[in-house]
């Protein structure tokens, strides 16, 4: 199992002017491509919050992988629920605001977008995941 312990490069928006110092926004906007008219607002990582989310993830992951070393049917089943739970984790950190997207005439918020459209729920993973810095093998172990 392999934990994303690298920095991503800090972003600013726009110059910073002479002695004025850096502008970090601590979110950036996503459009969903999958349903027009949906935004998210993913939380752009920082120490802290890789520090955080690493410790909520790690227990579920070093047992997933423990359960995906079996030859027991029962034993995959139960490693992708931790997968899938894993993922539900990253979205419901990641994501701190939907905007556009009501379920079940509930306004959608982090929380409720696994229980929206699917297509939305995986955009969302793939921007929590493209901001944590994870590569595609280390995306397939988390």
């Amino acid at each position: 199992m392999k934990f994303p312990w690298r920095s991503v490069k800090a972003r600013s928006e726009g110059g910073a002017s002479r002695g004025a110092g850096a502008c970090y926004e601590s979110e950036s906007v996503v459009e969903s491509q999958a349903v027009p008219g949906v935004r998210l607002r993913i939380a752009r990582i920082s120490f802290a919050g890789r520090l955080e989310l690493m410790r909520r993830v790690r227990e579920l992951a070093r047992r997933a992988e423990f359960l995906d070393a079996g030859k027991d049917p029962a034993d995959k089943m139960d490693a992708a629920l931790l997968q899938a739970e894993i993922e539900r984790l990253y979205v419901t950190w990641g994501v701190k605001a939907v905007e556009g997207l009501t379920v079940d005439g509930i306004v959608a918020g982090p929380d409720a977008l696994a229980a929206g459209p699917e297509s939305v729920f995986r955009e969302a993973l793939a921007a929590v995941r493209r901001e944590f810095g994870l590569s595609e093998e280390e995306r397939k172990n988390s």
